[in-house]
């Protein structure tokens, strides 16, 4: 097994030859496509899990939400263990966390069972996306080829809710855990670098460790069932009052402690604050897209889960493409013009998306705003984690992928309950056809303020720093092997 040397100050790594590294690209683009498998392949499998198992509807969203609140609690710690312990001894613990959970998934007896498998899952997510990021950014140097590294994967998980629709309706719901057995077993036979000789020892910061796990848990917690228990209620508040507590605690222990587990001075690194302030707003406004479509398309129009998966295959292109388009533009451009383009793209096109979102429009109607909002999420998607890496040393990476991550969760986490709370205003009482245009008219108020959302997203990029024309390199022509490239 080969060894990488130790990784220089900018992030990149200066040992591991091509092809190696091609092999582990690809393991980290499988790991994405896991990644993303857990985070949307339950969405067109709930009807199906519930009534097999035999719970009701009310309560079918513990399978979604298990997964959230537990990766939005461990991310942050999860990073920092990449940094102390080994990227990829982390990346490989997180991989036989999701093999073992999703197959006590494929065996649950009842709904309990499930509940807890989607929980621990959520923490093998939690491990998996710093670990993963982490290991990009210092395999990689800096600039076009940690680019086009990040573009290969963030384009890995495009078609993640597809195949979950394809697994349902031709297997079963269990499919959609059992899928994660191979693959982890897959990814765990490829060669990814060891992980260098520990330097100096630094202690995890354990008092650190469960401030911010649990206060980032129950604030995630609080935000996920606040919809459905009601804002007012004694959980949902007492959860938010511990949340506030423990959080101003963590933020005091780290600002005394002598090696913290988030170091503050890493905020110092413009790109670092810039691109976790674009990351909550991308996720709060591209994020949550694919629930609402999903519900559009499910519970308006009465798509089964094979069709709705089918009906994503074109934004899940356009995404792809996207991804592919910002690592090109980043290379060219910077990455400020770079996100400044992904929002602009992303705004025209949801906008237009939001036609769509009617009880009598047909699936053609919405296909142009589809693409061109797809494309747009691409190109922020692939810009936006080269804004947080960039600048951070590599044995901080994990850290800073962690913040990015637990940015990224606690996004998606305040848009689904805002977004969601709005689109239900009107359809209290109503049934039938009634429900079906109340539920397409709070879905079309949803994508408009998304829209406003990314214009927002636009404003924050003003704060990255303009690129050097030195730094840039000189233009020239794209070629069609780029990305193909980067897997060799």
């Amino acid at each position: 097994m080969p060894t990488s040397s130790a990784p220089t100050p900018t992030g990149g790594s200066a040992g591991g030859t091509g092809r190696h590294l091609g092999w582990t690209l690809t393991l980290l683009a499988l790991a994405q496509l896991i990644y993303a498998l857990d985070l949307n392949i339950v969405f067109v499998a709930l009807p199906e899990i519930g009534d097999d198992l035999g719970f009701p509807g009310q309560t079918q969203q513990l399978v979604v939400s298990a997964y959230v609140v537990f990766a939005g609690g461990f991310l942050l710690v999860s990073g920092r263990a990449a940094d102390l312990l080994g990227r990829r001894r982390t990346f490989v613990a997180a991989l036989l966390v999701y093999a073992l959970s999703s197959l006590a998934g494929v065996l649950a007896p009842d709904s309990g069972t499930i509940i807890a498998a989607r929980a621990i899952q959520g923490i093998g997510g939690a491990l998996l996306l710093p670990a993963t990021l982490s290991l990009i950014n210092t395999l990689f140097e800096e600039g076009p080829k940690r680019n086009r590294a990040l573009a290969v994967w963030g384009g890995a998980g495009a078609g993640g809710l597809t195949i979950g629709a394809l697994l349902t309706e031709n297997f079963g719901w269990p499919a959609v855990f059992f899928v994660n057995v191979p693959l982890a077993g897959l990814a765990a036979l490829f060669v990814i670098p060891r992980d260098p000789a520990r330097g100096i020892r630094r202690r995890f910061d354990l008092p650190g460790v469960l401030a911010v796990t649990g206060g980032s848990t129950l604030l995630v917690a609080a935000l996920v069932e606040g919809p459905e228990l009601g804002w007012g209620s004694t959980w949902v508040t007492g959860a938010f009052i511990a949340a506030v507590l423990l959080l101003t605690f963590f933020a005091a222990i780290e600002a005394r402690t002598a090696d913290p587990l988030m170091p503050f001075r890493l905020f110092r690194n413009r790109s670092l604050t810039v691109g976790t302030s674009i990351t909550f707003l991308y996720v709060a406004t591209f994020g949550v897209l694919p629930y609402f479509l999903t519900v559009l398309m499910q519970s308006v129009h009465g798509y089964s889960a094979l069709e709705t998966g089918l009906a994503f295959l074109i934004p899940s292109a356009a995404i792809a493409v996207g991804t592919q388009l910002g690592e090109r533009l980043a290379t060219r451009i910077g990455n400020r013009g770079t996100l400044a383009i992904g929002f602009v793209t992303g705004a025209i096109g949801t906008a237009a998306l939001a036609l769509g979102f009617d009880d009598g429009a047909g699936y053609g109607l919405p296909v142009p705003g589809l693409v061109v909002s797809g494309i747009g999420q691409g190109i922020a998607w692939t810009a936006m984690w080269i804004a947080a890496a960039t600048g951070t040393p590599a044995d901080e990476q994990g850290v800073a992928n962690g913040i990015a991550s637990s940015t990224l969760n606690l996004g998606n986490a305040i848009g689904l309950a805002v977004f969601t709370a709005i689109a239900d205003v009107g359809t209290e009482g109503k049934s039938g056809s009634a429900l079906r245009a109340a539920t397409a008219d709070g879905e079309f108020l949803v994508v408009l303020p998304t829209a406003v959302g990314m214009v927002i997203g636009l404003l924050c990029t003003l704060g990255l720093r303009r690129p050097a024309a030195a730094a840039l390199p000189a233009a020239a022509p794209i070629r069609g092997d780029e990305v193909e490239s980067a897997r060799r």
